[in-house]
């Protein structure tokens, strides 16, 4: 699981993921993509990065200040996310069950 940056080109609207997740099976670095709000289409993320403090270098911490807002417990868009739309678990449940510390 990874944080990333999408830009759709059509429209320009920019997001961000606390649930990008890299497709197993395949011999280089794939992800599912997740569709803009707007245009339904597909993207990639253009950048990702690990989910952790960069103050600390955790995953969980309890740094009072951290230097971005990168919060893993935002709603998540189920209806958007190639990897979880149409099934029963979103991206969200399997989060809580996988990287509880």
């Amino acid at each position: 699981q990874k944080y990333g940056y999408f830009h759709c080109k059509d429209c320009k609207t920019r997001w961000e993921s606390a649930y990008v997740w890299c497709i197993s099976g395949s011999n280089k670095v794939v992800y599912f993509k997740q569709l803009c709000r707007k245009c339904q289409k597909g993207f990639n993320p253009y950048r990702v990065e690990a989910i952790q403090c960069q103050t600390c270098s955790k995953t969980r911490c309890s740094c009072p200040q951290k230097k971005r807002h990168i919060d893993p417990k935002r709603p998540h868009r189920q209806e958007l996310c190639g990897r979880c739309k149409g099934k029963r678990l979103s991206c969200d449940n399997t989060y809580s069950f996988k990287y509880i510390v």
